[in-house]
């Protein structure tokens, strides 16, 4: 899936998402150019920002 379509489907920025490709918090994200291409299969990161790390985030039915 796109980094448009990740940070719909788990509710952040798309710049969000750049950030956590970059950092490589994405599990199976591949990089090709410029682009992000993110597994449908991945799972939101837990935000370390946030004690305990919780996504917050349901998951799709």
């Amino acid at each position: 899936m796109s980094v448009k379509e990740a940070a719909k489907r788990w509710n952040l920025s798309e710049r969000w998402v750049q950030k956590l490709c970059e950092e490589g918090r994405i599990e199976g994200v591949q990089r090709f150019g410029r682009s992000w291409m993110i597994p449908k299969t991945a799972t939101k990161p837990n935000d370390l920002r946030r004690k305990g790390g919780d996504s917050h985030v349901q998951p799709p039915a």
